[in-house]
């Protein structure tokens, strides 16, 4: 019995294992399915913040945070990252004035296989007999040159839309690059292009895009 009770309270104090243990893309895209069951829901659950009804004429200036690097982030870490630059944006320019867009969706299944770690654990642990892991949480699967997230503002507002995209880039493990995009804001056309649509009236402003 003490064995058992010994057992349990192993279960319940190990802690999570640090993001560099799942950082590299080493195995095939494992995804929740009817096969895949009892996968932890992923921390992040809001991909649009900040004032994203707002006409697609507001918001001319778009940045993107672009990865450099082919890897895995987890949903945790995409979580503090938005809440990060949510927080300086809000606190600096007020939450009216911008539009975060997260674009990398985490689907891809974590698993560890889990360890005994208390006195005795020896006995009770079965070493690498049935290591398959259990499910213990989501991350994104991320190439080079694919887009994490991009914020839309006021051009009067770059400065701080930088920054804040530049502090949210530290909860990321790798290299990411802050690029200022061409583009009238999340539309697929060039700013001059853009006005000279609208202008001529081929273009609706229908919606936030």
């Amino acid at each position: 019995l003490s064995l058992f009770l010994r057992f349990q309270k192993a279960e319940v104090i190990m802690g999570r294992r640090p993001a560099r243990c799942y950082r590299y893309q080493k195995n095939k895209p494992y995804i929740k399915s009817r096969y895949c069951r009892g996968v932890p829901e992923s921390k992040i659950r809001i991909y649009d913040v900040g004032a994203k009804a707002a006409n697609v004429d507001l918001f001319p200036y778009v940045a993107h945070l672009v990865c450099d690097e082919k890897q895995q982030i987890s949903s945790e870490a995409l979580e503090a990252c938005r809440v990060a630059i949510n927080k300086y944006l809000g606190k600096h320019i007020g939450k009216d004035n911008y539009h975060i867009r997260i674009r990398a969706h985490p689907y891809h299944v974590l698993r560890a296989n889990k360890m005994l770690s208390c006195a005795g654990a020896d006995r009770l642990s079965s070493g690498m007999r049935h290591s398959y892991g259990k499910p213990i949480g989501v991350a994104a699967r991320v190439s080079i040159g694919q887009i994490l997230l991009s914020v839309r503002a006021k051009d009067q507002h770059e400065k701080f839309v930088i920054e804040a995209i530049r502090r949210g880039k530290f909860k990321f493990a790798g290299r990411q690059k802050i690029l200022k995009s061409l583009k009238w804001g999340f539309t697929k056309y060039p700013r001059e292009e853009y006005v000279a649509l609208r202008k001529a009236g081929v273009l609706a402003a229908d919606g936030n895009i």
